[in-house]
């Protein structure tokens, strides 16, 4: 397989391997006697539409600076390669590096870091791999790790220019869930105060090797400049949502004037419902992000 790869002038790469033929991905598996490793969820993806995909709704272009996280043996990796973005490519798995080394080896444009992105520095480490570029943010990233690792994008979320990941239906749910629906909670307030959130593509399992036990859907991120809502302290604004689906079996007055963190009496908590407009007998995951800063603003006044 021939593949063109431009850097300002156009270069052939001759390619043996595809990686989108589970037959091919097998036999270089066998090759390196890897085992895939459920604990790791390692499903890797081996179908060159959804490929395809990723990288319109990521946008990537020659002039992109782009993280990768979690790329496995390189499917992903190689077709933004191809497109002649700079590409840093963060594994967790050391027996999975060999591979990427073999498989992107034609590609002066990659480098492969073997390293457990929870662990980096992310400002310095942008700041060492990319200097002061806006970057954008790819992988496909299992269950187990999707929280931890957008809250770590969302800590650094000046660096990125846009965040497009492959995560599991239900996650995709959760992100973008309106009020009202049982999807909807702590992590959806947070993700969408401070991301534009949206479900760019369903993916079905059946494009994966092995195939998960779920569906997927591709998300697309954007840091915003501002948050969608006024509040005068993000702490006080977050303490309240965590206090409120922390206990979401319970009205809003009791969540909030059982909570630790707010030290609010019953007579408290409903004196600053009523000034927010809020009935104190609704449940937590009724309440938008404004009807939580209306809360966050009364309660700071």
């Amino acid at each position: 397989m021939r593949s063109s790869l431009c850097h300002g002038t156009c270069v052939e790469v001759e390619l043996s391997l595809d990686l989108t033929s589970p037959t091919q991905l097998r036999e270089l598996l066998r090759t390196h006697g890897f085992r895939i490793k459920k604990r790791l969820g390692q499903n890797f993806l081996v179908d060159r539409n959804v490929l395809d995909k990723i990288i319109e709704i990521a946008d990537i272009s020659n002039h992109d600076n782009i993280l990768e996280i979690g790329p496995g043996v390189g499917t992903l990796t190689l077709s933004l390669a191809e497109r002649g973005a700079r590409i840093v490519a963060v594994e967790v798995d050391h027996t999975l590096i060999p591979i990427l080394r073999e498989v992107l080896d034609p590609y002066h444009n990659v480098t492969v870091v073997h390293s457990d992105i929870l662990a980096l520095d992310m400002p310095l480490f942008i700041r060492e791999n990319f200097g002061d570029g806006t970057v954008k943010v790819v992988g496909n990233l299992p269950y187990y790790i999707t929280s931890p690792v957008i809250t770590k994008m969302i800590e650094a979320r000046s660096c990125f220019e846009r965040i497009v990941f492959m995560v599991q239906k239900e996650v995709a749910d959760r992100l973008t869930s309106p009020p009202g629906t049982k999807e909807y909670g702590s992590m959806t307030v947070f993700v969408q105060f401070y991301l534009q959130v949206e479900v760019a593509a369903h993916v079905s399992r059946n494009v994966f090797f092995p195939p998960p036990d779920v569906s997927s859907a591709i998300v697309r991120m954007t840091p915003r400049s501002t948050p969608p809502v006024d509040v005068p302290s993000e702490k006080v604004f977050f303490d309240i949502v965590h206090c409120a689906f922390g206990q979401r079996r319970k009205t809003i007055l009791n969540s909030l004037s059982n909570c630790p963190a707010l030290s609010l009496s019953k007579d408290e908590a409903a004196r600053i419902l009523h000034e927010a407009s809020v009935d104190a007998s609704r449940r937590p995951e009724t309440l938008s992000l404004e009807d939580f800063a209306r809360i966050a603003r009364c309660l700071d006044a």
